[in-house]
């Protein structure tokens, strides 16, 4: 993504004043402190930090899987605080893809059944999700595996099928915590390469946290969690 590009791209997400402070124990526990971060359509932005340091808590924040003690995200000019549990889960459907750091994979599905299972959710014709599904299985390696349930496959199989299912309904913005921990090489560069196309092709924004400093130098920014706060890194 250009810098003229990005500047002229519409604001996909936005955080303003984000904290999340914990109560447990004597003390209270402040993870993230007033934290400000915004992206753009388009635009893919890597964070690292320590282990512990609240990546993953952002994440979850981000895509409205845990509320914020003060703060707001909003994503396409929806504040997440503005929405009810089922009008969330329909959002999140809709706008936002998830690749965890653990596959959450359904043990009895297939690799097919479990990547067109956003668009089923939504209320898609069977036959037409997995159609979508494989097409995308096919974009990340798996169309030879798609009738292979999770047991079956390996590790990195796995994670491609969750990359497969996060990016099955178009999302608007995909967050990823580790996308490519347990990918081969070669197989990490062909997610790259797919995370690129789409965010050129459709202007998928892209939050990806990660410990790979490949992965993260190959983003438009990189941010560093530090202290609760989000700095940006040369």
């Amino acid at each position: 993504m250009s810098e003229t590009t990005s500047t002229q791209a519409p604001v996909m997400l936005q955080c303003q004043s984000l904290t999340r402070t914990y109560n447990e124990g004597p003390q209270d526990l402040t993870v993230l402190d007033s934290l400000d971060l915004e992206v753009r359509a388009g635009e893919r932005v890597a964070i690292v930090g320590s282990s512990g340091s609240g990546k993953t808590t952002l994440l979850n924040l981000l895509g409205g899987l845990d509320r914020p003690t003060d703060g707001r995200v909003v994503i396409a000019d929806q504040p997440l605080s503005g929405l009810k549990e089922a009008a969330l889960g329909q959002f999140r459907n809709r706008y936002i893809g998830f690749v965890y750091q653990f596959h959450h994979l359904l043990a009895e599905f297939t690799a097919v059944e479990n990547a067109a299972l956003p668009l089923i959710i939504r209320g898609q014709a069977k036959k037409a999700a997995e159609q979508r599904a494989m097409q995308i299985l096919e974009r990340v390696g798996m169309a030879s595996r798609a009738d292979h349930k999770p047991g079956e496959l390996s590790g990195g199989e796995r994670q491609r099928v969750a990359i497969a299912r996060a990016l099955v309904t178009d999302p608007s913005l995909v967050l990823m915590d580790e996308p490519t921990g347990n990918l081969d090489q070669t197989t990490a560069a062909t997610i790259l390469a797919l995370m690129d196309e789409l965010a050129q092709e459709s202007a998928c924004a892209f939050v990806i946290v990660t410990h790979d400093v490949g992965l993260a130098a190959h983003q438009d920014r990189v941010m560093k969690l530090d202290a609760g706060k989000l700095v940006a890194q040369p």
